[in-house]
C-alpha cells in the first residue's frame, strides 16, 4: 500500500493545529516555532506532491479512496490534477510567510488591554485553515469537499473576530465591534452560499445516486447519466453561487473589505490569498465537469458580472483612503479577471486564470504584508497619515514599490503575463467585454501609482521620521515573494507546463475547443 501522500499534506497541519493550540499558556514562543516548523514540513509534503506529479500523466493522480458512508455513497476520495497541485503548493508556501509576518500579532496586549490575546489559538487557527484548504484542493467527493468548504469558515471567523490589526487598541470597544460585524457578515454571506450549495449537493446525489467527481462526470461524458436542462441548470447555480461568494464576485462581495479591513494583515493575506481561491478553483473542478452545457448556458451572464467586477474593484480601490481596503477592492477586481478567464472558455483565458490565481496570491500576500509592516510601525492604515516613507525606511519602501507594481501588472511581473493570457482569451471569444476589462489595468495603474505617491514619497511626517526600515525577520517574509514575483514574470513555464493538461482537460469538459483566429488570406 502506498503512502498517503495527500492525506499526509492535508493532516500534518490538523494535528499541529491541535499541538500548537494545547501548548501551555506561558510558553507562547514555543508555539510559534512549533506552528512555523509545522508548516514548513507541511511545504516539503507539498514539494513531494509536485515532485511525484506528471503532467502528462493520468487527470487525477496520487489516488486514495476509502468507503465511509457507504448507505449514502459517501467516499473519502482524494486525487489532484495540475490546478489542484499548484494551488496546493500555493498554499503551502505562503503559510509559513503568514506565521512569520504574524509573529506578534497574537502577543498580549500589555497597556490599556482588558483581554488577552491567545498566541497559540491564532497560530493554531492558522494551521487549521491551511488543512482545510488544502484538503478542499484533493478531494474529488462531492460531499467530502462540500464539508471542508463550509468547515474552513469557522477558524476563519474566529481568526478575523478575535484578533484585530495594531492600527487600533485591543481595549476599544468600537474597534472591537468593527472586528466582530466582518466577522460576522463573513460568516453569514458564506453559510448562506453554502447552504444554498448544499441542496445541490443533495439535489446532485438524487440524479446521480453517487457524490464521486469522476464517476459522474464520467456518466456525463460516456451519456449514461443525463440531466434534464432545467435540472442541471439549477443544480450548477447552487454550486455557482456558494462558489461566487467565496470567490468574490460582484455583486456578492461586499464581506471581502470588511473582513481584510479589520482582520490582521496576515490573516488578511490569508483570506484572499488561500482561502478565496478554493471559490475559483472549484469553479473549474466542479462547476465546468459537472454541469458544462450549463456552464455554457450562463456563460454570458457570468461575464458580465465577472467585467463589472474587474471595473468597479478598480474605481473603489482608487477612490479609497485605507490602505487595507484598497488591496481589498483591488482583489475584487483581480478575481473579475480569474473568473472571466475560467469562463472565457479558450485554453488560454483557462491558462491564464489558473496562473492569475497563483500569482495573485503571491503579490498580494507581498503587498499586503509589507503595508502590514507599514501599519504596525506608524499605528494607522489611512493613506493621509504617511509621507515621504522612502526616505526613511527605503527597503520598506522598495518591497512596497515592488508588491504595488506587482498588482497592477508590470511586465516582467508574474501577475502580468497571467493577465494577458487572460485577455487574449477573452478577447478571441468575447471581443467587447475583452475591451472593457482592459480599463481595469489602466485603473489598477492609478491606485497602486497614487498610493505609493502619497504613502511613500513627498515631505517626511514628523509621525514617520523615526519610522524603522524592515527588520530581519520582515526581510525573510518579503524577499523570496519578490524574488518569486520576478521569477514567475520572466519564466512562467514551470506552473503553465502543470496546468495546461489540466485545462485541456476541462476544456475537452465542456465541448470547446478554442476559436480559429480570422485571418484575410494573402492575395
Amino acid at each position: 500500500m502506498s503512502f498517503p501522500l495527500l492525506t499526509a499534506t492535508a493532516a500534518l497541519p490538523a494535528i499541529g493545529a491541535i499541538a500548537t493550540a494545547a501548548v501551555p499558556a506561558a510558553q507562547r514562543t514555543a508555539a510559534k516555532w512549533l506552528a512555523l516548523l509545522v508548516s514548513v514540513a507541511t511545504l516539503a509534503l507539498a514539494i513531494a506532491v509536485l515532485v511525484r506529479f506528471d503532467p502528462d500523466g493520468a487527470r487525477y493522480q496520487l489516488t486514495e479512496s476509502h468507503a465511509w458512508i457507504a448507505d449514502f455513497g459517501v467516499r473519502y476520495e482524494l486525487g489532484v490534477d495540475g490546478i489542484g497541485v499548484a494551488l496546493l503548493a500555493l498554499t503551502a508556501l505562503l503559510i509559513p510567510f503568514i506565521i512569520l509576518a504574524g509573529w506578534h500579532d497574537a502577543d498580549p496586549l500589555e497597556t490599556g488591554s482588558r483581554r488577552w490575546r491567545p498566541t497559540q489559538g491564532f497560530f493554531a487557527l492558522i494551521l487549521a485553515v491551511e488543512a482545510m484548504v488544502i484538503i478542499s484542493f484533493e478531494a474529488t467527493d462531492v460531499f467530502l469537499f462540500y464539508i471542508f468548504f463550509e468547515a474552513m469558515l469557522i477558524p476563519m471567523y474566529f481568526l478575523i473576530g478575535g484578533f484585530g490589526d495594531r492600527a487600533h487598541a485591543g481595549s476599544d470597544e468600537k474597534a472591537a465591534a468593527q472586528r466582530s460585524y466582518a466577522a460576522v457578515k463573513f460568516l453569514l454571506y458564506n453559510l448562506v452560499g453554502g447552504l444554498i450549495m448544499l441542496a445541490a449537493v443533495i439535489g446532485l446525489y438524487v440524479v446521480a445516486g453517487n457524490f464521486s467527481l469522476q464517476e459522474i462526470a464520467a456518466a456525463r461524458a460516456n451519456g449514461t447519466l443525463d440531466m434534464a436542462t432545467n435540472t442541471e441548470r439549477w443544480l450548477f447555480l447552487g454550486f455557482f453561487f456558494a462558489f461566487a461568494v467565496k470567490a468574490p464576485l460582484w455583486p456578492l462581495h461586499t464581506w471581502l473589505p470588511n473582513a481584510m479591513g479589520e482582520a490582521t494583515a496576515p490573516v488578511a493575506v490569508l483570506i484572499t490569498a488561500v482561502v478565496d481561491k478554493v471559490g475559483t478553483f472549484a469553479m473549474l473542478r466542479f462547476c465546468l465537469q459537472l454541469f458544462p452545457e450549463a456552464s455554457k448556458w450562463a456563460t454570458p451572464a457570468i461575464m458580465v458580472l465577472a467585467v463589472i467586477s474587474i471595473i468597479y474593484g478598480a474605481l473603489l480601490a482608487v477612490g479609497q483612503r485605507d490602505i487595507k481596503r484598497l488591496v481589498a477592492y483591488a482583489s475584487i477586481s483581480h478575481f473579475g479577471f480569474i473568473i472571466m478567464g475560467i469562463f472565457a472558455m479558450t485554453s488560454q483565458g483557462q491558462s491564464g486564470a489558473t496562473l492569475y490565481m497563483v500569482n495573485h496570491g503571491i503579490s498580494t500576500a507581498a503587498l499586503m504584508l509589507v503595508a502590514g509592516f507599514l501599519i504596525s510601525r506608524r499605528g494607522s492604515r489611512l493613506i493621509a497619515d504617511y509621507g515621504g516613507v522612502q526616505k526613511v525606511a527605503p527597503v520598506l519602501a522598495g518591497t512596497f514599490l515592488i508588491g504595488g507594481l506587482a498588482t497592477l501588472s508590470l511586465p516582467g511581473l508574474a501577475p502580468f503575463v497571467s493577465e494577458f493570457l487572460v485577455l487574449v482569451g477573452t478577447f478571441a471569444r468575447y471581443p467587447v467585454i475583452g475591451i472593457i476589462a482592459t480599463f481595469g489595468i489602466v485603473l489598477a495603474a492609478l491606485y497602486t501609482l497614487v498610493l505609493y505617491q502619497r504613502t511613500m514619497t513627498g515631505p517626511v511626517k514628523p509621525e514617520v521620521s523615526a519610522m524603522p526600515d524592515l527588520r530581519a525577520r520582515e526581510l525573510l517574509v518579503v524577499a523570496p515573494l519578490v524574488v518569486l514575483l520576478i521569477f514567475l514574470g520572466v519564466y512562467p513555464k514551470p506552473v503553465t507546463d502543470i496546468v495546461n493538461p489540466a485545462v485541456k482537460s476541462t476544456m475537452s469538459d465542456v465541448h470547446k475547443k478554442d476559436p480559429k483566429p480570422e485571418v484575410e488570406a494573402a492575395k
